[in-house]
């Protein structure tokens, strides 16, 4: 556990040593969400309305998901792909370390300090701009929020390794990841609420893991969901994840058979 632990600590004076490169990440960041927040105020109707969400319901989900995404979202696990193709994979199998624990270290550090300064650009904003938001109060549906926040972010792992896998076969990564990344921003619901979309539009939606990254958990946070789905949805995240979780073994598996690192 202490080298692990060594990893989150390294991931952080990373982060530092690269400093232009990561305020340059989180100018984008906060533009982005400037971008959203003035799109909806002006497509808000004058009685704070816009299908049948109202203003204060509606900025809190756009905010949520902000600060959702710089936790689930954030990963380390894109460099997987360069350590295939370049052969560096080679210094990790030889070393006594588990390499998805190696990843997941990466990734909670790389998480925590993107969470840390996404907070505080929402209190910036929140100070500045006073948008009317919705405060969840209930105990029990803060808890279950942040369940749904763990297993979004091991599903979305899962996700990410599994495109990186990509470099076992070819060594075109960064492309997939991309499109990757622009997809499952809308599947997910990062630009607006699923329930928003036609209701044959909304039930694809539904029957694909995506929605448990940032809509089901910003649904459980704004109390629109009964205790009864967020059950069955919290058994459908597992199911999602047990299913990725097979798979990325069996594709880790077949790419090691494959695996070469020439001069190494």
């Amino acid at each position: 556990m202490k080298k692990y632990w060594r990893v989150v600590k390294n991931q952080w004076d990373e982060i530092f040593t690269y400093r232009l490169n990561f305020i340059m990440w989180r100018v984008r960041n906060v533009l982005q969400l400037l971008g959203g927040y003035f799109l909806w105020l002006a497509i808000l109707t004058q009685d704070g309305q816009v299908l049948g969400y109202s203003s204060s319901v509606l900025l809190s989900y756009i905010f949520g998901v902000y600060i959702l995404q710089s936790f689930i979202f954030a990963t380390r696990t894109q460099t997987i792909g360069v350590e295939i193709t370049q052969g560096d994979l080679v210094n990790y199998l030889i070393r006594p370390v588990n390499y998805f624990s190696f990843y997941v270290a990466r990734d909670l550090g790389d998480k925590f300090m993107n969470f840390f300064f996404s907070i505080g650009e929402f209190l910036l904003f929140y100070i500045l701009l006073q948008p009317p938001l919705f405060l969840q109060n209930d105990i029990r549906y803060l808890i279950l929020f942040l369940l749904s926040i763990i297993l979004a972010s091991i599903l979305y792992f899962l996700f990410s390794v599994l495109l990186s896998f990509i470099g076992f076969w070819s060594q075109d990564i960064w492309a997939p990841r991309f499109i990757f990344s622009i997809v499952i921003g809308f599947f997910a619901g990062g630009f607006f609420p699923l329930d928003m979309l036609p209701k044959y539009l909304f039930a694809i939606f539904q029957a694909m893991p995506f929605q448990y990254l940032l809509y089901f958990p910003m649904k459980i946070y704004l109390g629109q969901l009964s205790f009864g789905d967020i059950g069955l949805g919290f058994l459908l995240c597992v199911f999602w994840i047990g299913v990725f979780s097979f798979i990325t073994k069996i594709i880790w598996e077949r790419g090691l058979r494959v695996y070469s690192a020439y001069g190494r």
